[in-house]
């Protein structure tokens, strides 16, 4: 893989960015499955891109309409960030950046 990152650069490619492709031709299985080794893909030493906001594997998992998964979305952001996602895609800015900020703070274990 680091084989191929290095072709892109030597190509002109100066920005590589990781995107597992969460729901493209995948089982809900596979999603949780995706997410749950996402930190796998950290060794390919690129940006991880994660785009789960109001996907079908929170719809489908929980019997609910894309406009309801909100809550959902920000627990899957919230694994992703563990899981070392560097990028969220995202429907509701404000939701996902408060995520980032609880997020960052667990991380420096911060008391505010």
């Amino acid at each position: 893989e680091a084989e191929k990152q290095k072709e892109l650069y030597v190509l002109g490619c100066s920005d590589v960015l990781l995107d597992p492709g969460f729901g493209f031709g995948k089982t809900l299985e596979h999603n949780y499955s995706l997410l749950n080794n996402l930190s796998e893909l950290r060794r390919l030493k690129a940006p991880l891109v994660v785009g789960v906001s109001r996907k079908s594997m929170i719809t489908k998992l929980l019997n609910i309409s894309a406009v309801d998964a909100l809550n959902g979305t920000t627990a899957l952001h919230t694994i992703a960030l563990m899981q070392g996602a560097n990028i969220i895609r995202v429907h509701d800015v404000a939701e996902a950046s408060q995520c980032i900020s609880i997020f960052e703070a667990y991380q420096n274990g911060e008391n505010r």
